[in-house]
């Protein structure tokens, strides 16, 4: 691993910064869909509400871990952990929502599997590095 000038591990800088972006774009695309009656909405097509809602609040906790891995606290490893496993699950839901023919989009297939690849890479990076730190 690459170690900074100032000390800080590069690949959990880098995962900050993917945490942060992440849970503002987050944020801001499921607020919009959401909350503004409008264009966000009536693209969003058939969006499965609870899942909406899950990735809405999450974003919040995203932004949480991001600043948190970038401070090296190890709160935000076991936060990291909680996102990965929390999406995990709630995609297994959205499986048994398509399973049993409610209405969603494709896109949200897609997005699911982003979500759940990047938290828990993030997840296993931050649980790595800790470790190693702890050693």
């Amino acid at each position: 691993m690459t170690i900074t000038k100032s000390g800080r591990n590069t690949g959990i800088w880098v995962a900050s910064i993917i945490a942060v972006v992440f849970g503002l774009l987050t944020i801001k695309s499921g607020g919009s869909v959401l909350f503004i009656d409008g264009l966000a909405r009536k693209e969003a097509g058939n969006y499965v509400p609870f899942v909406l809602w899950f990735n809405f609040l999450m974003g919040f906790a995203y932004l949480a871990a991001g600043v948190g891995l970038l401070m090296r606290k190890t709160w935000a490893m076991w936060l990291s952990i909680f996102i990965a496993a929390s999406t995990a699950l709630v995609f297994l839901f959205f499986g048994i929502h398509m399973l049993n023919e409610g209405a969603y989009e494709t896109r949200t297939v897609v997005a699911m599997t982003l979500r759940t690849t990047i938290w828990a890479s993030i997840a296993v990076f931050a649980y790595l590095t800790f470790q190693k730190k702890a050693r």
